[in-house]
């Protein structure tokens, strides 16, 4: 989905997860030319690259939609206005050139835009290291799960007491051979109603535990050995899979720098999603503002009210509201 970058468009979209891909459809409607970048390869953010195949309860107008098809469903609806994605490509540098924003990417691209909304969610993630899966990633050890299937009838080990971990037991155990959860601790940080389904579904636990080495079959991996409790009590256990459910660390890079009021990997906005600079908006998980609620409803509401109000600090003559979208057939 990547391509040319365009040298001049009326917005730039930092972030290609739920909120952005709203705001890339938003922008269109309000017939602003768009570039959205995102340093992921694929659009969909946290949503693709950490659950794309966890049901979502919260999005308005359906009851339980997959991670994966509210992704597609939000591109499809973008696509209408044909948004230009720029991805697996980082912002850097801001600057300000003949009254317009001028941001480099990585390869030395440079983008300008009459205004920029940030849409970066929790920023870039790094997910936490397995130590005795150094060497592994790839070769049997994953962080994330993409597709279910690559892992059917395989045997899983999941390293991790977050709902991440939890989460990835109850979408693999109906497809794996077995799932196998692994903790270092008595106590899960996830869900306590969670882990009891897990519990119910007969997955198997060991708590107070750490996987210390992986090992090759010969064609791949093969079984893993996990330390139990304080003791010398060794496991060794079947698995051609270890998802690795350990959690990350993120920041928002080069964004810090762009003079922007920002506070706990949070960028302070008013009620229009203005920042602290003109011209540049903030809207989703990204977004900082007393009372603000971290939900993809709410970024989608954040994203129609930061590209309206965008629209009339890039013309002052255009309308605030644009009208109800049904009544344009």
């Amino acid at each position: 989905m990547t391509a040319e970058a365009p040298s001049d468009v009326d917005l730039l979209i930092i972030g290609a997860g739920p909120t952005g891909l709203f705001a890339a459809y938003y922008a269109g409607f309000r017939e602003l030319s768009v570039a959205v970048v995102d340093s992921l390869p694929e659009p969909g953010g946290q949503v693709t690259a950490m659950y794309p195949e966890k049901m979502i309860f919260d999005v308005a107008g359906f009851p339980a939609i997959r991670g994966r098809d509210l992704v597609d469903a939000l591109v499809e609806q973008a696509s209408q206005w044909k948004p230009t994605y720029l991805l697996g490509r980082r912002a850097h540098e801001l600057s300000e050139v003949d009254g317009k924003f001028a941001v480099t990417l990585d390869g030395g691209i440079t983008v300008k835009a009459g205004s920029v909304l940030i849409t970066a969610g929790i920023g870039e993630f790094t997910p936490r290291p397995l130590p005795a899966g150094d060497g592994w990633l790839g070769r049997g050890m994953v962080h994330f799960v993409p597709s279910l299937e690559a892992h059917r009838d395989q045997d899983v080990i999941i390293v991790g007491g977050g709902d991440s971990a939890f989460d990835w037991a109850l979408a693999l155990h109906p497809v794996a051979n077995s799932v196998t959860l692994v903790h270092r601790r008595a106590k899960f940080r996830a869900m306590p109603a969670t882990v009891r389904q897990v519990q119910e579904l007969g997955v198997r636990i060991i708590t107070d535990a750490e996987v210390t080495e992986l090992r090759d079959g010969g064609s791949g991996l093969q079984e893993v050995t996990i330390k139990v409790g304080g003791a010398d009590e060794e496991l060794v256990l079947p698995a051609q899979a270890v998802v690795a459910a350990l959690g990350f660390t993120a920041d928002l890079g080069p964004i810090e720098s762009w003079g922007l009021e920002i506070d706990h990997r949070a960028v302070a906005v008013d009620s229009t999603m203005r920042t602290a600079r003109d011209r540049i908006y903030a809207a989703g998980d990204v977004a900082a503002y007393p009372g603000k609620v971290k939900l993809i409803a709410t970024g989608f509401g954040e994203a129609a009210t930061a590209v309206n109000n965008i629209a009339v600090a890039l013309n002052p003559e255009a309308h605030l509201f644009p009208g109800h979208s049904s009544n344009n057939g």
